[in-house]
């Protein structure tokens, strides 16, 4: 990794942002690498929190079976509920390594209620939107950026609401604890394709940025 007075080069980093997409299918002879796993881990906890409440966790997924009983948890193989035309969630369950991140959202309350924060009424309404989460999702796109720089593919993705106590069930997650999402790490396979919805283009700066007032 190229660095520049001991840091990462800003070219090399704008590099990884550039690249950075959502990889859906995933070669199921190659697994990640122990070391990198544990790179993609320890990026994750250097993400900001509020507070530094670090009310995250972190589930981990590599063997067969742990990943299978999540896909088994998560996702409903009904006749209602086919997998998509486009076979999507069989490319998705190739993946090798599934991390999923989950938001305590009690740490954050604890936290703000100790002597030096004073919110000691615990009130949510004192939030203007769930630090929890947003941290939590912070942490996982650290590993997203990671994934890209260790020259693997990754996606994230929802954990429907419906199947949230059947995953609880299925890894003995603690009531306090929600995730945000998965995240699905591995070599890109030959079948990836791109999500359709890129079709709508990346809206430009001079769409989304307001200088001084809306």
């Amino acid at each position: 990794m190229a660095t520049v007075a001991g840091r990462v080069s800003a070219v090399e980093f704008a590099e990884v942002v550039r690249r950075r997409r959502m990889v859906r299918d995933y070669d199921p002879d190659r697994s990640v690498p122990p070391e990198v796993r544990e790179r993609l881990l320890e990026h994750a906890i250097r993400a900001p929190s509020a507070g530094f409440s670090q009310g995250w966790a972190f589930l981990v997924l590599e063997t067969a079976e742990e990943r299978e009983r999540f896909w088994a948890a998560t996702t409903n193989s009904a006749p209602a509920h086919p997998p998509s035309a486009d076979g999507w969630l069989t490319r998705m369950r190739r993946a090798p390594l599934l991390v999923v991140p989950l938001a305590n959202k009690s740490a954050y309350l604890d936290r703000y209620a100790e002597p030096d924060k004073g919110w000691t009424d615990r009130d949510e309404a004192r939030w203007p939107v769930p630090y929890w989460d947003v941290d939590a999702g912070m942490a996982g796109l650290l590993m997203l950026l990671t994934a890209v720089d260790e020259g693997l593919g990754a996606c994230f993705f929802g954990v429907p609401a419906d199947r949230l106590p059947a995953f609880r069930s299925a890894f003995g997650v603690p009531a306090e604890y929600r995730p945000v999402g998965c995240l699905s790490f591995g070599y890109a396979g030959a079948d990836d394709r791109r999500s359709p919805s890129l079709r709508r283009g990346r809206r430009g700066l001079d769409e989304v940025v307001h200088r001084g007032r809306w």
